[in-house]
């Protein structure tokens, strides 16, 4: 049958004739519009029809997904694709459901689309890809017929553009995931498909400039795929996508038509994202987080070291840190992903180096805690939440270890307080650690927190128990261990593992340096042990990821056992960063060899999908059709941004936004109660359909202040600029100038120690800003601006509440 129907795709059977003609692979001539009986009848399409029919659109970008992942190589991948939309569509019942409304419109293209969907799978199962080619492209084709059937030739035509929009936005999501061939093959075919198709004509006579756009946008993808500049692929993705939108309202013979579906692409993209988070295991950029996790624990080994009268190996360490990662692949991903973390970090180095050497412990600890914060912000930027999480941990042990030391050393005083500073930064969730504890599991959250540390571990220091400190700090070691294997993959927990055990090798060294020869070597021990007891899958994972490194791992590490025994401490620290630089490439060789984890990338498509529906004509006309379904699309957008960048949940926030985006595909077409969705997705929750109204409070007024010094414009899902500086007692003046309310909120971590809290609203904490804005508070509306006057240096992070999921972030730096 497959072999049948690649001969009829090549020879152009009037199967397919009056179709439009926007397959998935195939490189097909467009056919003119013949006798099939596929032709739309006189009578212009009902607004349901116009709904269904951009569903359609839905099902070939799936069709097409599933191909670019076989291009890819992704077989798996690509079949579980085609299962899905299998299944999506089985499930697409009722009178206006996908399913049925197919079915009625041709029994033949109904039953044709279920085999060529089917087949699909088939293929990808046998990794053949020109046979996937084949039955994508009969997916598509048999779809399109039955659009043209449904919504006539002009509506079809501008749903085959939109198609074509969110062929460039996949190929985006392909180079994201490492696919950067696949990607150049799937836009390359776009532009090949673009150029015979129909609707190529109608674009360059309705809308030149979009037909322009489109073009130029369409091969700049594919020119940057090929040569590997990841920020022009996906914004001229992006560019591909909005010309495709805009050109199809042009294009189509009703708004309403082209706003349905610029909605089902805007669908097509929440599935994008998801396939890019499906792929493969921690991302490079999760890599880079973790070996700047290990620096986090050094910068404090300098400062105790400090304290402990060894200015000049303390100075030496905070010096290593610098040098080492001058040369480090993290170097470069900081300093892109964070530019103010990367040059706190440094000069927080600066100044640890600087202090270790005067001996000034108060200075060196001071510095340390710079130096983490902003190696924290960080792992933030590069890390998903769960990631930053599993850090996390593995830092809180690190430190755990430290205080461990410094009780055998006799302080116990000293170790108390560092585990109860530990306590501190776990109850205000530093990196969400806290929270992501308390969802993974609860037994474990109160294992932790309670019983070991509150109840036993920081007591048992203070007390001088040493039962109580042996059993609780192998207490809060084993909680922890074993959340990050709940909480993470084998690779994620691999990563923060090595990174711990380069932690402690380097607390044997300064051991060591302090004349603790024999309880640097049990540290040693106990590391080795760990290692070999699995730590977490880390030992299987290394030795997967290769023999040869498997062995020099393990064999500086024993090298660092010897030196410390020896009770040389210069020799025991050269064998420690021996083996750091082996823990480091350990990172990244168990992370390469798990494949790449992308959900950061994943959250980044459905936030460039959230940022352009906010600027979008069908922003305005969804709003006013519906406002309960537009409230809806955008919540469950940012619950899929949610999912996506916390790596749970991502299936049901997908399904959440797909039965949203049906709904409100049906209130633009004009067709609000028709569409095939259950009771409880009509309402619900903070979209009831009842409006809270808005006001701003006491900080928020009419227009801009004439004493203003600055004016920060709150655009439709930006703040411009996104970053400035002002001078301390500046005056400035965030003004409404676009799209919906806004509200202008510090994060209460990401504003200078002493700084009181500011939010427009005047509030007193970032949670009390959160809350007030679900009650209506706090909302800078047009003709309206937040003031706010700068008094303590540093840098202020903010946000807009109802828009952070689209990146709406800014900063303001007082000097």
């Amino acid at each position: 049958m497959a072999t049948n129907r690649r001969d009829l795709l090549k020879a152009g059977s009037a199967l397919f004739a009056g179709v439009s003609l926007a397959g998935c692979g195939g490189k097909l001539e467009s056919v003119a519009p013949g006798s099939s009986g596929d032709q739309s009848g006189g009578d212009a399409p009902k607004p349901a029809e116009l709904a269904v029919a951009a569903e359609w659109n839905v099902y070939r970008a799936l069709a097409a997904d599933a191909l670019a992942l076989g291009i890819a190589g992704e077989f798996d991948a690509a079949a579980g694709v085609a299962a899905d939309a299998f299944e999506k569509f089985e499930g697409a019942t009722g009178e206006w459901g996908a399913h049925e409304v197919l079915e009625t419109t041709s029994e033949k293209r109904y039953a044709e689309f279920e085999e060529a969907l089917g087949q699909l799978r088939e293929r990808a199962t046998g990794e053949n890809v020109e046979e996937m080619r084949v039955e994508a492209d009969l997916v598509s084709k048999h779809l399109s017929a039955a659009q043209t059937k449904l919504v006539g030739e002009e509506n079809a035509r501008a749903l085959d553009l939109q198609f074509f929009g969110t062929r460039l936005a996949t190929a985006s999501s392909l180079y994201a995931a490492g696919k950067g061939d696949a990607a150049a093959t799937v836009a390359g075919d776009t532009y090949e498909q673009f150029e015979k198709a129909a609707v190529h004509e109608d674009l360059e006579t309705a809308d030149s400039e979009s037909y322009e756009s489109f073009e130029s946008a369409v091969e700049a993808v594919e020119k940057a795929a090929k040569a590997g500049t990841g920020g022009t692929v996906r914004n001229e993705a992006n560019a591909a996508f909005d010309a495709a939108a805009t050109g199809s309202y042009a294009v189509a013979a009703s708004e309403s038509a082209a706003g349905a579906g610029h909605l089902a692409a805007m669908q097509a993209r929440g599935y994008d994202a998801s396939m890019l988070a499906s792929l493969g295991g921690p991302s490079t950029d999760f890599a880079h987080a973790a070996a700047l996790n290990g620096y986090r624990a050094r910068a404090y080994d300098a400062a105790w070291l400090t304290a402990r009268g060894k200015s000049e190996y303390a100075k030496r360490v905070a010096e290593d840190i610098f040098a080492h990662f001058e040369g480090a692949k993290a170097h470069e991903a900081l300093e892109e992903a964070d530019h103010e973390a990367y040059e706190g970090f440094e000069g927080g180095l600066e100044d640890l180096a600087t202090a270790a050497g005067n001996g000034d412990a108060e200075a060196a600890a001071k510095a340390a805690g710079t130096v983490e914060k902003h190696l924290r912000a960080g792992i933030s930027t590069l890390a998903t939440d769960t990631e930053a999480a599993v850090l996390q941990a593995a830092f809180f042990r690190a430190r755990f270890g430290d205080a461990r030391e410094l009780y055998a050393l006799g302080d116990g005083e000293a170790a108390a307080g560092l585990a109860q500073g530990l306590f501190e930064r776990f109850e205000k969730d530093q990196l969400g650690f806290h929270e992501t504890l308390e969802r993974t599991s609860e037994d474990l959250y109160e294992a932790f927190e309670h019983e070991h540390l509150q109840k036993g571990l920081i007591p048992g220091f203070r007390n001088g128990n040493d039962e109580a400190v042996a059993t609780h700090f192998a207490g809060v070691g084993d909680a922890l261990v074993e959340f990050a294997t709940q909480a993470g993959s084998t690779a994620q927990v691999s990563a923060a593992e090595s990174g711990l055990m380069s932690a402690r090798v380097f607390d044997a060294a300064a051991l060591a340096a302090l004349g603790e020869s024999s309880r640097a070597k049990s540290v040693v021990r106990s590391a080795f042990r760990h290692f070999e007891e699995g730590a977490g899958g880390f030992h299987e994972a290394l030795e997967h990821a290769g023999q040869k490194r498997y062995e020099s791992f393990e064999s500086a590490l024993n090298a660092v056992g010897s030196a410390a025994e020896s009770g040389s401490d210069g020799d025991a620290y050269a064998k420690a960063k021996a083996f750091d630089g082996e823990a480091v490439a350990a990172i990244y060789a168990v992370v390469a060899n798990a494949g790449g984890d992308f959900g950061g990338a994943a959250a980044a498509v459905a936030q460039d999908a959230f940022a352009a529906f906010e600027e979008a004509k069908v922003h305005e006309l969804l709003e006013k059709a519906d406002r309960e379904a537009y409230e809806r699309f955008e919540g469950k957008l940012e619950g899929l941004i949610g999912a996506l960048k916390g790596g749970s949940g991502v299936s049901d926030a997908l399904a959440a936004f797909s039965r949203a985006s049906v709904r409100a595909e049906f209130a633009v077409a004009g067709a609000p109660a028709k569409a095939p969705v259950g009771e409880g997705e009509s309402g619900g929750g903070s979209e009831s359909g009842s409006q809270t109204q808005l006001q701003g409070g006491p900080n928020v007024v009419k227009g801009v202040p004439d004493d203003a010094d600055h004016v920060v414009k709150l655009k439709a899902v930006s703040f411009d600029p996104a970053e400035l500086t002002v001078q301390k007692g500046d005056k400035v003046a965030f003004e409404h100038a676009g799209g919906e309310a806004h509200s202008v909120t510090a994060y209460e971590d990401g504003i200078p120690e002493g700084a009181a809290y500011w939010a427009s609203g005047d509030f007193d904490s970032q949670k009390q800003a959160e809350s007030g804005w679900e009650k209506g508070n706090g909302a800078v509306q047009s003709g309206h601006s937040f003031v706010r006057t700068f008094e303590t240096k540093g840098t202020h992070e903010y946000f807009c509440i109802p828009h952070e999921a689209a990146g709406m972030k800014g900063k303001i730096v007082v000097e």
